[in-house]
């Protein structure tokens, strides 16, 4: 089978398999069971590269006698330092896949797998309280479980043949896509789809320093965002460094992320526990060099009402019914004076005048916080059509560590909302590669950053536009990138804009004119024909 093809198979037989329990809730047993498959395979392979080590000339752990060697097998396998020192889990063997798979058939396979994930968090300190180990507690029927380790024992991940973790980071995002889709509007509060998590990477392209995401969900902008570190450190030749931090207000959530970071090799704070970013935040004294963040939409349950006296509220009290322009203002308070955040909200937030944000986005702008503007297309996310927009704001738009251009007193407005050329479903659409280059390019053109092509930055009809805050206060602080970008002119068209309306508005009331004429003479033959009209 190819990736594809396992992963869709292993994704309708575990759907078959689900029975009582929602795909909200059997998430977390799938993941954690495909979890267990990786991490017992990294195991297995490290003990390869083990009995390696010791059977090769010039290994510090070169034994040359062959009897010696052969009798020293077991012990060096067995010793977790060996483990330790590759940050590869240590397995302990009853907790081993294999093991439990023999007993898949055992009426108490339920309890073996819980008691296999508490040795596992026994064993590995950055485990500890991460797992799922409530198989015992759920709604399915005898042997269900053991049918779905059965399927699951077909995955293989192999370092040596083609990098495991990536191909575990798959299969994680597909089955996290998938349960987005079956669980309808809830999803959104814990799952970015990968392109739109990309571009906001593409955009900010953290690098070095700490990066913090408030409603962190299952940890994407964290595992994108080391993936966009790793790619550029040879191609900057330099190192570049994150560190993680993060909340979410869902428990079994949080764990999904904290599972997430480990098996990508990442370590992240994610505060003492789960909660709300507005009323228990985790991290007051944070100041962040980059923040990525796709908080809930719109939402209203926000207890707003408990802090109108909040110091994070610089630029006006958010209204309580509606908690965007305090995401915006949380965000601004958690930023570093080099920092710059990525946000991903309802389109609604660059417009909206309603119980004074208007006035808060008027005072954002005038304080020169707004970098970048981004209008998305809708279908981007599966289990909404709402078009969505990027707010990017910085705390320093002069010359310097952000880019060799000073913006100060601009905004880039970007109109995306054709941009996406890539095609999930019927439903679906996404940002291919291409079109992330496209978007990232012209940020970066226009600030003048290291991670540029070199190229130099033009407006351009129809898809971007670099607006000084007269501009902005002329079209009253309304964000909407397609105010500012006007419309697209042909190739083989030179014609302004305006010029052209006009031409075509003078052209229009002709033929409207000529239209009322040819009207008049045809009403004077009928009647001269005897046709009343």
């Amino acid at each position: 089978m190819t990736n594809e093809e396992l992963k869709r198979t292993l994704w309708d037989t575990a759907n078959k398999l689900r029975g009582s329990v929602s795909a909200a809730e059997y998430k977390y047993p799938v993941l954690g069971m495909v979890f267990l498959k990786y991490v017992s395979d990294l195991f297995d392979a490290q003990s390869n590269v083990i009995r390696q080590r010791i059977a090769e000339p010039g290994s510090d752990y070169y034994i040359e006698d062959e009897a010696t060697r052969k009798a020293s097998e077991d012990v060096f396998v067995g010793d977790k330092t060996f483990y330790d020192q590759d940050n590869v889990f240590w397995i302990p063997k009853g907790a081993h896949f294999s093991t439990l798979l023999a007993l898949a058939t055992a009426p108490d396979l339920p309890q073996l797998l819980d008691k296999a994930m508490g040795d596992i968090e026994a064993e590995n300190p950055s485990l500890r309280g991460v797992l799922y180990r409530e198989f015992s507690r759920l709604a399915l029927e005898p042997g269900k479980l053991g049918e779905l380790m059965g399927l699951i024992a077909r995955l293989k991940f192999d370092p040596a043949k083609h990098g495991s973790r990536d191909v575990f980071g798959e299969v994680y995002e597909y089955f996290l896509g998938q349960f987005a889709m079956n669980e309808g509007a809830k999803a959104g509060e814990f799952y970015t789809p990968k392109n739109v998590v990309n571009l906001l990477v593409e955009i900010l392209a953290p690098f070095k320093g700490k990066i913090y995401d408030p409603a962190c969900g299952s940890g994407g902008m964290f595992v994108q965002s080391a993936k966009f570190k790793d790619a550029h450190q040879k191609t900057l030749g330099k190192q570049g460094d994150l560190a993680i931090y993060g909340q979410e207000l869902m428990a079994q959530t949080r764990r999904l992320c904290l599972m997430n970071l480990a098996v990508h090799g990442l370590d992240g704070d994610l505060g003492q526990t789960y909660g709300s970013s507005f009323t228990n935040d985790q991290h007051k004294t944070l100041r962040a060099d980059y923040i990525l963040a796709n908080p809930p939409f719109n939402i209203s349950d926000w207890d707003g009402d408990k802090l109108t006296d909040d110091p994070r509220w610089v630029h006006g009290i958010p209204p309580k019914g509606n908690a965007n322009f305090a995401w915006l203002q949380h965000m601004l308070a958690r930023l570093s004076s080099r920092g710059r955040a990525g946000i991903v909200l309802a389109n609604g937030s660059m417009s909206s005048q309603q119980s004074g944000e208007g006035e808060i986005r008027r005072a954002m702008v005038q304080a020169d916080v707004v970098e970048c503007m981004v209008a998305l297309p809708g279908q981007l996310f599966s289990n909404t059509q709402i078009p969505v927009c990027l707010w990017f704001l910085s705390r320093n738009k002069a010359t310097g560590e952000n880019g060799r251009i000073d913006r100060r007193r601009q905004i880039l407005f970007i109109d995306a909302r054709k941009a996406a050329s890539g095609r999930v479903s019927r439903t679906q659409i996404e940002l291919t590669d291409d079109d992330l280059q496209r978007l990232g390019q012209t940020y970066h053109r226009w600030r003048g950053t290291e991670f540029g092509d070199g190229g130099a930055y033009g407006d351009e009809p129809g898809f971007c536009y670099s607006a000084s805050l007269e501009d902005v206060e002329q079209h009253g602080f309304v964000l909407t990138p397609g105010r500012y970008v006007g419309a697209v002119v042909e190739d083989d068209d030179d014609e302004a804009f305006a010029d052209k309306m006009e031409r075509l508005t003078t052209q229009l009331a002709e033929q409207m004119a000529k239209g009322a004429e040819l009207d008049a003479v045809i009403r004077e033959k009928l009647g001269a024909l005897g046709y009343g009209v």
